[in-house]
């Protein structure tokens, strides 16, 4: 179980199936505030499969801003995804479809 979000990141890229990414050929970005924050992005496509850096992507499709540790309690079960967005503790900008795929992309 992750206990960062470097590490959340890391089992992301272990775990993403290319045939998960296939038809969604778009670039999120996350914004991680607070402890152990930072930038990380994943860019998805069908030529390329599944890439994840550090860092900020040129032009996201869609920018996810979460705290660190709200980010690890979601990756590992312990928040609710929409109710840390209808709370504000999740912020999205960008096409809301594109989140709404990352969890089959990474389950």
């Amino acid at each position: 179980m992750a206990e960062t979000p470097a590490e959340v990141f890391e089992q992301m890229k272990a775990n993403i199936k290319p045939e998960k990414v296939q038809g969604i050929n778009a670039t999120y970005q996350w914004d991680i505030t607070g402890d152990n924050g930072g930038k990380w992005y994943a860019t998805f496509s069908d030529a390329d499969g599944a890439k994840i850096e550090q860092g900020q992507a040129e032009s996201p499709n869609i920018t996810i801003t979460v705290a660190g540790q709200d980010w690890v309690d979601i990756v590992n079960g312990k928040l609710n995804p929409q109710m840390a967005f209808l709370t504000g503790k999740l912020k999205i900008q960008g096409d809301m479809t594109l989140a709404m795929k990352l969890q089959s992309i990474t389950g």
